[in-house]
C-alpha cells in the first residue's frame, strides 16, 4: 500500500492506493475514512487499484480552517482534484450512502472522469421529489439529537432512518474489528454536524445525471426495507437515468458487512458492463 498527501482547497487529503488493475475510487458512508473498508480492499486488490482517502475534516485529512462549513461543492472538488492527480483515464468508482451523493455529483459535472459509477443508497433528499423536505427534516431531527444525547442517542436513530438493524446483525465471518475509538467518534462528529448540513442545504445535480457522460448504477442493499428513504432515493436514480437498481448483499452498510460477498457483486457488476 502506498500512501500520500494532496493539498486541495482549503484542506490536505490524506489517500491510499493498493492492488493492481483498472482503478477504483472508493468514497466511503458515514464516518469512513480511508481504512473503514478495509476488508473489501482486501477481497478486491487482486483485479483493481484502489484508491481510498479521508473526506475533508475527517482522520488524517485536515481543514485549513476548521470554522466553516464544508458543502457537497468542496467534497465533489476534492473528488475531482484526487482522481485527477492519480488517474490516467476514466477511473470507475463505488460511493456508499454520503459517498455516492459525492459520485453523482462528479458524474453530473465531471462525467469524462468516471466510467461507471455505482451508488449505493444515495442519501441524497433532492431525488424525493415531493418528499425531500421531509428527508431534510429527518436529518436536522438527527442533528439535534445529537446535540442533545451525542451518539449513545443518535446512533442508534441514524441506523433506523436508515434501516440498520443493530439488534440482529448480520455479517460475515472474521471480519476486521472497527472499535468505536476516539477517532471514530470525533469522526462522527463531524459527520452528524457539518456534513449531515452539507446533505440538508444541497441542492442536487438532477439535471446532469441523464446526459453524464459516467455509465451510473444505482443500487440497493438486499436487506434494506423500502421504506427508507435512502432505498427510496436510489429507486428514484434508476428512474432518472434509466438503469435498473442492482442489488448488493447485505443492507445500507452491506460494504462493511458483507465485504467479500460485495466484492464479487461489484466484480460481476462491471464486467456485465464492460462486456
Amino acid at each position: 500500500m502506498t500512501t500520500g498527501l494532496l493539498p486541495v482547497d482549503g484542506a490536505t487529503l490524506h489517500f491510499e492506493q493498493r492492488g493492481s488493475g483498472p482503478l477504483l475510487l472508493i468514497s466511503q458512508s458515514g464516518e469512513g475514512d480511508a481504512r473503514r473498508t478495509t476488508d473489501l480492499v482486501d477481497a478486491l486488490a487482486g483485479d483493481f487499484t484502489l484508491l481510498t482517502y479521508d473526506r475533508r475534516g475527517l482522520s488524517r485529512s485536515t481543514l485549513d480552517h476548521p470554522e466553516r462549513p464544508v458543502t457537497m461543492a468542496d467534497h465533489t472538488d476534492d473528488a475531482r482534484r484526487l482522481l485527477a492527480h492519480v488517474a490516467d483515464g476514466p477511473a470507475h468508482m463505488l460511493g456508499c450512502s454520503f459517498g455516492a451523493v459525492i459520485g453523482l455529483h462528479l458524474a453530473a459535472g465531471h462525467g469524462d472522469l468516471l466510467d461507471t459509477l455505482i451508488a449505493h443508497e444515495p442519501v441524497a433528499p433532492w431525488l424525493l421529489d415531493a418528499e425531500a423536505d421531509a428527508h431534510r427534516r429527518e436529518l436536522e431531527e438527527l442533528q439535534e439529537l445529537f446535540a442533545a444525547g451525542g451518539l449513545p442517542v443518535a446512533l442508534p436513530a441514524i441506523a433506523t432512518s436508515l434501516g440498520i438493524d443493530p439488534t440482529h446483525p448480520d455479517t460475515e465471518p472474521d471480519l476486521t474489528p472497527q472499535p468505536m475509538d476516539e477517532q471514530r467518534r470525533r469522526n462522527f462528529a463531524h459527520f452528524i454536524t457539518a456534513e449531515f448540513t452539507a446533505l440538508r442545504t444541497d441542492s442536487g445535480c438532477r439535471a446532469g445525471l441523464p446526459t453524464s457522460a459516467t455509465r451510473i448504477l444505482p443500487a440497493t442493499g438486499r436487506t434494506t426495507p423500502t421504506t427508507v428513504f435512502d432505498y427510496q432515493a436510489a429507486h428514484r436514480l434508476a428512474a432518472l437515468v434509466g438503469r435498473p437498481v442492482t442489488t448488493f448483499p447485505g443492507g445500507h452498510n452491506g460494504n462493511t458487512t458483507h465485504p467479500r460477498a460485495w466484492a464479487e457483486r461489484l466484480r460481476t457488476t462491471l464486467a456485465a458492463h464492460h462486456a
